[in-house]
C-alpha cells in the first residue's frame, strides 16, 4: 500500500491551491456572522473587518516569504521547528491538527442539522456521520481529484459572493427599482457609524481575526502543487486580495443596503439583500450556498489536518506509521486518524454538547492566534538567519522588516491576552493556554528524551566510523 519513498504527489495546480485556501475560510462566519457583527458594532464593523484583514495580510506575507524558500506540507510547523526548535514545531503542529479536527466536527454536525431540517425523518446524528466519510473518499483517491472537488465547492461560494457584490453595487448606484440604499454621508455620520463607540469595533477585530483562520492553508497545499516555489506566492497573493474583497466588500454592501437597527434582516443578511431585490426563493438559495460552504470547509479541514499529521510523523513528532502514503501519494493513515477523531468528537457533540464537547471546542478556540504568533516569531528568526547566511534565497520579502513584524507580534499577543478580559472568550483563553502548556509538556516527556538518545547514538556512530578510518589509515 505504501510507496517507496512515502512522499506526497505534486498534483495540485495554482487554482486548486487558491480555492482550497478560500474554501477553508469562507463559511457561515461570513454569510451569518457578518450580520451579528454589524448588529453589535453598527456600520463601524467595516473598520473591524479592514483592520483584521490587514493583520491577516501581514501574516500571510510572512508565511509566503518562508514558504517560497521552503515549500513544505508541514508549513508553519516546519518553520517553527527550524526557527525556534523541535518543541515549537511539535506544539503548533499538534494544536493546529486538533483545531481542524474540531472544525470538521462542527461543520459535520451543522450539515447534519441542516439535513434534519430539510428531511426530518433523517436524524441529525446519522446525517452528521455521512459527510466526513464521503469527503474522506474524495481525499483518498488522489490529491488532484480532491483539489478539483474542492475547487468547485469553493467556486460555488465565490460565485454567490460575486453575484451578491454585483447586486449590492447596483442597489447602491440606484439601478435596482424599489430599493433605496443609504447615502454615504448618513452611514458615516458620527452618531450612525459608531453607535456603541470604539470598544465594539476593537472587540470585533478580535472575533474576526479568529473567523479568518484558514487562509494559511494555501502554504500547506502549495507543498503538493506542480511548481511549489512559483505557485505559493501566486496563491497567497490571490487569497489575500480575494479575502479582503469578499469580506470587506460584502460588509460594505450590507451596511449600505440594510437599514440601521434592522435586526431581523441581519439574522440572515445575504438572503435579506437578495429578498429585498425581489429574487425568488432567496432564503432557499442561500441555504444551499451555506450547505456547500460547510461541506467545503469540512473538505479543507480533512485535507489540512491529514497533511499536518503526516508532517509531524515525518519529523518524528507523531507515530511513524502516520507518514505512510498509498500508491497515489495520499497519507492514508493520517487521513483515517483525522476522520476517526472527528467521529469521536462528533459523538461527544451529541451526548455531551454543553460540557465535554464545549470543553474541547473552547480548548481549540484560541489556537488560531497561537499559530499566528508562532508564524510571526518564526519569520523574524528565519529572516535574520537567511540575511546573514544566504540573502539570495529571499525571493519574496516581508514589507518594512523588522518593524511590521514587531508590530504584528505585539498585536497578536495583545489579542491573545485580551481574551481573558472578554466574558464570552475568557474560558477559551484559559483552556487554550492550558492545552498549549500540556502539549509543550508532552513533547519534553515523550519526545525530547528520545531525540537526545538518537542524537547521542549518532555521535557514537560517527565516533566509531572515525576510529575505523584512523585504524585503516594506520
Amino acid at each position: 500500500m505504501d510507496d517507496q519513498n512515502n512522499e506526497l504527489k505534486h498534483g495540485l495546480k495554482t487554482r486548486h491551491v487558491t480555492m482550497i485556501s478560500i474554501g477553508g475560510v469562507i463559511g457561515a462566519g461570513l454569510f451569518i456572522g457578518s450580520g451579528t457583527m454589524i448588529m453589535s458594532t453598527g456600520p463601524g464593523a467595516l473598520l473591524s473587518y479592514i483592520m483584521a484583514g490587514l493583520l491577516i495580510v501581514l501574516i500571510m506575507r510572512m508565511l509566503g516569504e518562508m514558504a517560497v524558500v521552503n515549500p513544505d506540507s508541514g508549513s508553519f510547523s516546519t518553520y517553527a521547528h527550524q526557527a525556534i526548535g523541535p518543541w515549537a514545531g511539535y506544539t503548533i503542529g499538534w494544536l493546529y491538527w486538533f483545531n481542524w479536527v474540531i472544525i470538521v466536527t462542527i461543520e459535520a454536525t451543522l450539515l447534519g442539522e441542516m439535513v434534519n431540517t430539510f428531511l426530518p425523518s433523517i436524524p441529525a446524528w446519522s446525517a452528521s456521520l455521512v459527510f466526513p466519510i464521503v469527503m474522506m473518499i474524495t481525499n483518498i483517491y488522489s490529491v488532484k481529484i480532491y483539489g478539483e472537488i474542492e475547487y468547485w465547492l469553493a467556486f460555488t461560494k465565490v460565485a454567490a459572493i460575486v453575484i451578491f457584490l454585483g447586486l449590492g453595487t447596483a442597489i447602491i448606484l440606484g439601478l435596482v427599482p424599489g430599493i433605496e440604499a443609504q447615502s454615504l454621508s448618513s452611514v458615516t455620520a458620527a452618531s450612525t457609524f459608531l453607535p456603541h463607540g470604539w470598544i465594539p469595533v476593537i472587540l470585533g477585530v478580535i472575533f474576526i481575526t479568529f473567523s479568518l483562520s484558514g487562509s494559511e492553508v494555501a502554504a500547506i497545499a502549495a507543498g503538493e502543487s506542480e511548481n511549489p516555489q512559483k505557485n505559493i506566492i501566486r496563491a497567497i497573493n490571490a487569497v489575500v486580495w480575494r479575502l479582503l474583497l469578499f469580506f470587506v466588500g460584502s460588509v460594505a454592501v450590507l451596511v449600505m443596503v440594510i437599514p440601521p437597527g434592522a435586526k431581523d434582516l441581519l439574522k440572515s443578511p445575504f438572503a435579506s439583500v437578495f429578498a429585498m431585490a425581489g429574487l425568488p426563493a432567496a432564503a432557499q438559495i442561500m441555504n444551499a450556498v451555506i450547505f456547500i460552504s460547510l461541506l467545503s470547509v469540512l473538505n479543507s479541514g480533512l485535507y489540512t489536518s491529514s497533511r499536518m499529521l503526516y508532517s509531524l510523523a515525518k519529523k518524528g513528532s507523531a507515530p511513524t506509521f502516520l507518514a505512510n502514503v498509498n500508491k497515489r501519494g495520499v497519507p492514508i493513515w493520517a487521513l483515517a486518524a483525522s476522520v476517526f477523531f472527528a467521529y469521536v468528537f462528533t459523538l461527544f457533540k451529541f451526548i455531551s454538547p454543553d460540557t465535554l464537547f464545549s470543553f474541547l471546542a473552547n480548548s481549540s478556540g484560541g489556537v488560531t492566534i497561537v499559530m499566528y504568533i508562532f508564524i510571526a516569531i518564526s519569520h523574524f528568526l528565519l529572516r535574520r538567519k537567511r540575511e546573514k547566511e544566504n540573502p539570495s534565497m529571499l525571493k519574496v520579502k516581508m514589507w518594512l522588516f523588522p518593524y511590521l513584524t514587531y508590530a504584528t507580534i505585539l498585536i497578536l499577543f495583545s489579542i491573545f491576552i485580551a481574551q481573558a478580559f472578554i466574558d464570552s472568550m475568557r474560558l477559551q483563553f484559559y483552556l487554550t493556554s492550558i492545552l498549549t502548556i500540556l502539549v509543550i509538556g508532552s513533547y519534553f516527556v515523550f519526545y525530547h528524551k528520545r531525540e537526545l538518545a538518537d542524537h547521542l547514538t549518532e555521535i557514537k556512530s560517527e565516533g566509531v566510523k572515525t576510529k575505523k578510518v584512523r585504524q585503516t589509515v594506520n
